[in-house]
């Protein structure tokens, strides 16, 4: 069993987490007004900089937008949004994502991976594979989800860096959080060893420098979470 570290949330926080509440709610519905600050710190018996801070916090994630000289409005958190927002509606729902969200994360991933792999098979060097090769290693030895997640987050992350491409690892970090989660589900659902054997097929085929292998692979396996035998949805 993993235990971990108990924390308190600050006033900051738990003010961001009541606003999200209410909007991922309905309660307060896109393109309302919010009372002025002074009576938000009022109402909620905190200071006007908790309340200050905690709307910039919430403009960041997409979910309010202030207008000068006009007020503070919640946002169409759907358009406006960013990885924070989907991470705040993971939180909401218990970590759960909606089927859209999660074939629409599948699909990017498949994107950048493909992108990733690519780049990488073009010049890897033998000293490389081998360095991938033991991060895949990793997952299979991994004793806990958690573990085999962050190894295959890192074997992932280490083809990124290796493709040559600035940007590439970047957003693969960006995206770490939700598939964090998609990933923990699928162990939970199919096993450690399932995610160590597809990882390692992908590694093999950047191994034999097939670039058109790796592609298909990711495809494949994209398609079979997606509508086929490894289904992750809830």
């Amino acid at each position: 069993m993993e235990f971990q570290k108990i924390s308190s949330p600050s006033l900051r926080e738990l003010f961001v987490e009541q606003l999200q509440h209410l909007i991922l709610s309905d309660k307060l519905k896109i393109g309302e007004k919010l009372p002025p600050e002074r009576q938000l710190a009022k109402t909620m018996q905190v200071s006007r900089a908790v309340v200050n801070g905690g709307i910039s916090d919430l403009e960041k994630m997409g979910f309010l937008i202030v207008k000068p000289r006009s007020g503070t409005y919640v946002a169409d958190y759907r358009r406006r949004g960013t990885l924070d927002t989907l991470n705040a509606i993971m939180k909401y729902n218990g970590g759960r994502i909606r089927e859209d969200e999660i074939r629409s994360i599948l699909e990017v991933r498949a994107a950048l991976d493909t992108l990733a792999a690519q780049l990488c098979v073009d010049h890897i060097s033998d000293e490389n594979v081998q360095i991938l090769w033991e991060k895949v290693e990793l997952i299979r030895t991994a004793e806990s989800i958690s573990d085999a997640t962050q190894a295959a987050f890192e074997f992932q992350h280490e083809f990124a860096l290796i493709s040559g491409n600035t940007l590439l690892p970047l957003i693969f970090q960006s995206f770490k959080a939700p598939i964090f989660t998609l990933w923990e589900r699928f162990c939970t659902l199919y096993g450690i060893e399932v995610l160590y054997e597809s990882n390692y097929k992908t590694w093999s085929y950047i191994r034999d420098r097939d670039t058109k292998g790796v592609i298909e692979w990711f495809h494949h396996t994209v398609n079979e979470c997606i509508d086929g035998k490894w289904k992750i949805y809830y």
